[in-house]
């Protein structure tokens, strides 16, 4: 593909951008571009501190890697240099790339198909990278076979249909449930979760998630399922920024989309028959607040992923914190295994496999249980249903406990 992007599907500029981002703060950007970089008067810019890994235990959970697509994140996850882990098998569809993920993971056995992979019996853990209409079915299929499962996002696809089936595969099965939602792991929203659990920003009254991903062709995927979906049916990188924050709930949707002018959204074009290439939705928060999310791939050459949050005692922008609280918390990142890369989406795959992999050693939930993946993910699938109906406020169904 000819973008001139990274392997994480982010441009040269927006690398930039988010470097200035990173250094000033979204709010100090007004005074930045005036002719300087300092920050407003009020605000504490937060640092992660180096940290050295401990290890607790010397047990390695073995595990199967599915999916080695157009993405590869089959391999970008880092499970193969996790000392924690042995991989075990690997699978995907098309051997040219099941043989690609077996050299990438560095290793030596191979299943044609997930459905085969999850019979093996040595298998305790798998890491679904596989096409998002079939991550709740492989899920299930996983964790029906006794085994933990880390999938991709988003959770379900363009259907609520699968989610309490999910939710009651998790709860008679035992097994750990994680989707690896890499916003939760970039440094901003960790910083914000820290800071909101710590009583430094209060009730949120407003926070803003946005996914940003131009393209002038589109991304290629398994069966083209990525060409023309409804924007919000992937909504997980902007929703974490309020869900993956506070652990609060949607409970209503009003949204908007934008008719761009790809032909591969005009009538009878998409097999979703999706008229919009870009969504924004206003949704009513269990706090009472309200959270500004989007989606968009018409904004000309911009590819970013970030949020803010804006509570009653404090606000969150970039790694700024403007507000009333002194005593301030860590917000460093879990310390990863010497030989972890940190990997793509601001650092946070590293992260996600270690949050998955003590989840299971600690005998804990994880981070992104199955509840806060429904709870990310089906607000953009009611958002969309809005989008078609010119902005009709919609409720939003809960799966809990």
């Amino acid at each position: 593909m000819d973008h001139g992007w990274n392997s994480d599907g982010e441009s040269p500029g927006s690398l930039r951008r988010r470097d200035f981002l990173g250094a000033v703060g979204m709010g100090g950007i007004g005074s930045a571009l005036a002719g300087g970089f300092a920050l407003p008067a009020d605000a504490v810019e937060l640092r992660e501190r180096k940290q050295e890994w401990q290890p607790s235990t010397e047990r390695k959970v073995r595990v199967g890697i599915v999916g080695y697509g157009v993405c590869k994140f089959g391999a970008k996850f880092g499970f193969q240099d996790h000392p924690n882990v042995k991989v075990v098998a690997v699978s995907d569809l098309i051997p040219e790339r099941r043989a690609g993920l077996m050299k990438a993971v560095r290793c030596g056995k191979s299943y044609e198909s997930l459905e085969k992979l999850v019979k093996d019996p040595r298998i305790e853990a798998v890491f679904v990278a596989t096409d998002a209409p079939n991550h709740a079915r492989h899920c299930m299929e996983v964790m029906n076979h006794g085994k933990h499962v880390m999938t991709a996002v988003p959770a379900v696809f363009g259907s609520i249909e699968d989610a309490p089936k999910l939710v009651e595969t998790v709860k008679r099965t035992g097994m750990k449930y994680m989707m690896a939602e890499t916003s939760c792991y970039r440094a901003d929203c960790h910083a914000m979760r820290t800071l909101y659990k710590a009583g430094a920003l209060g009730r949120i009254v407003y926070s803003e998630g946005e996914y940003y991903h131009h393209t002038t062709k589109p991304i290629d995927s398994y069966q083209g399922w990525r060409i023309a979906m409804p924007p919000l049916w992937y909504p997980t990188h902007s929703t974490a920024y309020y869900i993956g924050v506070t652990g609060e709930r949607y409970t209503s949707v009003s949204c908007l989309g934008f008719r761009g002018r790809y032909p591969e959204y005009q009538a009878g074009r998409n097999r979703y028959d999706n008229p919009f290439t870009d969504e924004l939705a206003l949704f009513e928060t269990s706090e009472g607040g309200v959270s500004r999310m989007l989606k968009a791939r018409s904004v000309h050459g911009f590819i970013t992923e970030t949020g803010r949050v804006f509570g009653e005692k404090g606000r969150m922008e970039g790694l700024a914190y403007h507000g009333s609280a002194r005593d301030l918390p860590d917000i460093s990142r879990p310390a990863l295994p010497a030989g972890v890369p940190p990997g793509g989406h601001g650092g946070s795959h590293g992260h996600l496999t270690h949050e998955f992999l003590t989840a299971i050693l600690d005998d804990r939930d994880p981070l992104v249980n199955v509840h806060e993946a429904l709870a990310m993910t089906v607000p953009g699938i009611v958002a969309h249903q809005s989008a078609l109906k010119d902005g009709e406020r919609l409720s939003i169904p809960q799966f809990e406990a």
